[in-house]
């Protein structure tokens, strides 16, 4: 159970490198939705993109790599819900919304 210590980065630059990241995925996004409108396949490349910024956002800026594993499983299993929610609305709205209902 000895994990070891690691401690958070005193550096800017691997964030700076995330922002910019981050906001080259957001002006892809913006071109993606712009040429591809309508697009079936368009839908798993939003959730890839939003795994990708969420994956990100999680490892660099709330350092999950340094925290305990019960709450890095826990916050990477909540940053997968949202594109695999995507997804399913997508492919399956009418029976998702169904089962997901109250």
């Amino acid at each position: 159970m000895n994990q070891p210590q690691t401690s958070p980065s005193v550096s800017y630059r691997p964030l700076v490198k995330t922002w910019l990241l981050l906001l080259g995925l957001t002006f892809a996004s913006v071109l993606l939705s712009q040429h591809l409108h309508g697009d079936a396949w368009l839908q798993l490349l939003v959730a890839a993109i939003v795994w990708i910024k969420g994956d990100q956002i999680a490892r660099h800026f709330l350092e999950t790599r340094i925290a305990h594993p019960f709450i890095r499983r826990i916050t990477h299993a909540f940053v997968a819900f949202t594109p695999i929610a995507l997804v399913l609305t997508a492919f399956f709205g009418r029976e998702f919304a169904r089962i997901a209902s109250i």
